[in-house]
């Protein structure tokens, strides 16, 4: 009986360590991709098309269709990350470091190339290809009419409900937003993190981070954008890759986090 009792005791201390670890992975994840995240798109094109459609078209519709993007973006890059994990963790690990101080290098680079009123040229980017959206759905309205006469006016009031999710406004904030979103740097840095880290807390702390800078695009739309200085921002944003990319000469591979 005494040989019994003292074999459950490890076992019971080691399943404590093991969810203190993981619970810790979590959260090292979780902030790490908030962080990032948050100084990836301040500012960023993305950023851009939720301040400017917000100004125009209805705010929750907007931010509906951005969010749905960017969350299904993030699940998809914590995927691609998370399939990397077959290779030896050593490997991965490593890997990801050297590309958050390529990241860092670069963005601290382009930061301290960029002219003052940097954002501003994203931004008249992002008005004309958004104009252009608008004359497209404008000429789509020409051509099928204003709205099918022989269903009668009874279902005009649901059916404006309805569209109000599914709206051509809904669908052009998807789209641009997950067309902008492809390959950018936010993306890549998703991937980067899910191949190191604990991809729930990747996944949590990156769409948490992206309804933030969004929410913010979308509250204070243009005033917001205008105010922003890319050029500060995209410094920042360097740093906090560096530190990450420093943060693993400290940390060992098998840590778990």
């Amino acid at each position: 009986l005494q040989k019994g009792s003292s074999l459950v005791a490890p076992v019971h201390i080691v399943s404590e360590e093991s969810a203190d670890k993981t619970n810790l992975g979590f959260i090292h994840a979780f902030v790490a991709a908030i962080s990032v995240i948050i100084v990836s798109e301040l500012g960023d094109k993305t950023f851009f098309i939720a301040a400017i459609m917000a100004m125009r078209y209805n705010r929750l519709t907007v931010l509906a269709g951005a969010m749905l993007a960017l969350g299904l973006m993030t699940c998809l890059s914590v995927l691609f990350g998370y399939a990397t994990t077959v290779i030896p963790r050593v490997y991965t690990y490593y890997v990801s470091t050297a590309l958050f101080a390529i990241f860092g290098i670069r963005m601290l680079r382009e930061g301290l190339k960029m002219s003052p009123d940097e954002g501003q040229e994203e931004l008249e980017e992002v008005q004309a290809e958004i104009k252009k959206k608008d004359e497209e759905l404008q000429r789509t309205k020409l051509l099928n009419g204003p709205g099918d006469v022989e269903s009668g006016p009874g279902n005009t009031i649901p059916q404006k409900k309805w569209l109000h999710f599914i709206s051509p406004i809904f669908v052009q904030a998807f789209t641009l937003t997950f067309l902008a979103e492809w390959g950018d740097r936010s993306q890549l840095t998703t991937i980067v993190l899910a191949a190191r880290e604990d991809p729930y807390g990747v996944a949590v702390g990156g769409t948490v981070g992206h309804c933030l800078c969004t929410g913010l695009a979308v509250i204070g739309g243009r005033m917001i954008a205008q105010k922003i200085s890319v050029r500060t921002v995209t410094i920042i944003g360097g740093i906090v890759f560096l530190a990450f990319a420093f943060s693993a000469l400290f940390i060992s591979p098998d840590s778990g986090f």
